[in-house]
């Protein structure tokens, strides 16, 4: 039977320092078993380091294995070094209208990433770009119109999939139409109800009942749908309508608990609460961990304290166990004689060129 403080471990996703995992940060690792990795760009040097340090993290996963994430979107947000292929922004597959192209871009997305053991993609964007001052989404997004945004993405997220990584889409329940950066700050989209059924909302209930894996939150506040709490809080938002209206069981992280829009109100502790209290499974703290130590604690605190937090945690746990069982049957990287040639044997040059020629 697993200690509460073993599945509080597996709630939490952290990120380490730099291209291999230092002595001090693997004692952390190795008391908290945190479960769950996210890679930078820092981590990401070169083909063979990369396939070591994910190698490492898995054999060293001290319960289940572990999720290895990354973002990996295409355009700006990409994480990886060459010979990786540096796929267009998700707005030039959009612009391009084609979800034969999409799919196969997601599919040879997720080859590569598979190749170095990475079964997680935080993608593809779901958010649907309504607000041309928006400083963090823009080319991010698929279009301006919810409708090809669902299209596209979609057949983007099945060619991930299909490839050997999980996607999870964002930024429920949408980011599309903030002003400002929640990097920096905490956006409000101040939309009625019924701007946000016709425009934010639709991707994500058509990525719900397409089965994708997970969602990631985002850190904006809708007064229409909660007006207390931004989406990573907002039981009304995660538990109620995500949950319950539309049935999805599929599994919730966090964005970067250490952005500003969350860390400029909430220490770390509090902040993981309280997103496991709304309907959060898994915690991000992508740059320091003992924010992610302060986080376990405040939150193995409060279930020791409270049934209703003991049930979250049960539940959260099961839905993160289930897609283990489901996804993580072996490592997925290959041995590391075989890796450049794999990598440079893949051509995926050619499907750039196509989405270009079809703008």
């Amino acid at each position: 039977m697993e200690r509460l403080r073993d599945k509080i471990g597996q709630l939490i996703m952290v990120g380490c320092r730099g291209a291999r995992i230092a002595s001090d940060e693997r004692v952390i690792l190795e008391e908290y078993g945190f479960g769950n990795f996210i890679l930078f760009r820092h981590n990401c040097a070169e083909p063979r380091q990369m396939l070591a340090l994910c190698r490492d993290l898995w054999d060293g996963a001290i319960d289940q294995p572990p999720l290895i994430g990354i973002d990996q979107e295409g355009g700006t947000v990409h994480r990886l070094p060459q010979p990786f292929t540096h796929f267009p922004a998700a707005a030039a597959l959009g612009a391009c209208g084609d979800p034969r192209l999409a799919y196969r871009a997601g599919r040879a997305s997720a080859t590569e990433l598979a190749l170095v053991g990475i079964n997680l993609n935080f993608a593809p964007v779901l958010d649907v770009h309504s607000n041309p001052a928006n400083p963090i989404i823009g080319a991010r997004a698929f279009g301006a119109d919810p409708q090809s945004v669902s299209t596209m993405a979609l057949a983007w997220m099945r060619g991930l999939r299909e490839g050997g990584v999980m996607p999870c889409g964002k930024h429920f329940p949408g980011h599309g139409g903030a002003g400002e950066d929640s990097h920096l700050t905490l956006p409000v989209v101040e939309k009625t109800l019924a701007e946000l059924q016709a425009v934010e909302l639709p991707p994500f209930v058509d990525a719900c009942r397409s089965g994708i894996e997970a969602l990631m939150t985002a850190h904006v506040q809708f007064p229409a749908l909660d007006p207390n709490f931004m989406a990573t809080l907002s039981a009304p938002i995660i538990s109620g309508l995500l949950r319950h209206q539309w049935g999805y069981d599929g599994v919730v992280f966090s964005d970067d608990l250490e952005m500003k829009a969350i860390s400029d109100g909430y220490a770390p502790g509090e902040a993981a609460v309280l997103a496991l209290l709304a309907g959060v499974e898994v915690m991000l703290f992508c740059h320091n961990l003992v924010n992610a130590v302060q986080a376990f604690e405040s939150l193995a605190a409060e279930a020791e304290r409270s049934p209703a937090m003991r049930a979250r945690v049960e539940a959260s746990h099961r839905r993160m166990s289930d897609l283990k069982q489901r996804y993580l049957k072996s490592f997925s990287g290959v041995a590391e004689n075989e890796l450049e040639d794999r990598l440079t044997s893949l051509n995926h040059q050619s499907i750039i060129a196509e989405i270009y020629r079809s703008l």
